[in-house]
């Protein structure tokens, strides 16, 4: 049996960076603190555990004083930097620098639109840890849009400005930010901001051509990542034999009857280690030729 892994798949360079962040205070710390799981992925979490990564809640979080905290790159609300300062916690900031840079834009839209009565926007998911931290730029007062039938809680009297979490498939954005300027009212203006992060949509045309060459195709990712529920829908409508797992135990021996090729690829989040499990699972299940 032919097994190969996607050399292309596995953490994107603010997943990378907020690891190291981790591993390099914790060879001079017993214990870190991270606001949330450093990444939407249970094996990796369970890994950076054992070496003294603790993972605490919103809640967990403003209850501490006198530590450090990492902030994962997904990135936080200003009232996280705020309690901070007050409490003496000192932060390991790693959040990702292309969604510090979706923060900055979405403040200043903020105090714009504020002045022009109108409504900052955000595709979406609601409860994500990077929607609340982009929310919290604008005072916990953007609207949040899951698809397309959210649109109707939008304005169309009012100025808008549109812009989407950086991990968000980019096919469905374009499909709201078409909608809304067909139902906006004349003459008034509408921005609308691609900001979905190209380390996730670069990846679209690779995955598409990988994912055809082989019969079988393991996507590997966490349940929590949404990047890689889109990236594992690409590889799908391309190759309907598609099984998404977060690891060697949900893989079934029923789905390789008559499979010759096997390939193995993964999301922004998925570590390449796991993916080598996963490899290694199926080479010793199924001989490799």
């Amino acid at each position: 049996m032919i097994i190969e892994i996607d050399r292309r798949s596995g953490f994107c360079f603010g997943v990378i960076n907020a690891i190291k962040a981790a591993e390099n205070e914790l060879k001079v710390s017993n214990q870190l603190y991270c606001l949330g799981d450093i990444v939407h992925n249970g094996m990796e979490v369970n890994r950076l555990e054992k070496i003294g990564l603790k993972s605490i809640s919103k809640e967990e979080y403003f209850t501490l004083n006198n530590c450090k905290v990492l902030i994962r790159a997904h990135g936080e609300p200003p009232e996280t930097y705020q309690y901070a300062e007050e409490n003496n916690i000192e932060l390991i900031d790693a959040t990702c620098p292309v969604v510090l840079t979706l923060q900055e834009k979405v403040k200043s839209s903020y105090k714009l639109k504020a002045e022009q009565e109108g409504q900052v926007v955000i595709f979406g998911k609601k409860g994500h840890a990077e929607i609340i931290g982009l929310n919290g730029q604008t005072n916990h007062n953007a609207i949040i849009i899951e698809g397309i039938a959210d649109v109707e809680k939008i304005d169309m009297n009012r100025p808008v400005a549109l812009y989407s979490q950086t991990t968000k498939r980019i096919e469905d954005f374009h499909e709201i930010a078409k909608t809304v300027k067909e139902k906006i009212q004349p003459g008034i203006p509408v921005e609308i901001k691609d900001t979905i992060c190209r380390q996730v949509s670069n990846r679209v045309p690779n995955l598409k051509e990988f994912a055809t060459k082989y019969d079988l195709i393991l996507f590997v990712a966490g349940q929590k990542s949404s990047n890689g529920k889109y990236l594992y829908t690409i590889c799908k409508e391309v190759n309907t034999d598609t099984h998404m797992v977060s690891n060697t135990s949900e893989i079934e021996k029923s789905w390789f009857a008559n499979v010759k090729s096997v390939g193995i690829c993964g999301a922004t989040s998925t570590p390449n280690w796991l993916m080598e499990e996963v490899a290694e699972w199926v080479r010793t299940n199924f001989n490799e030729a």
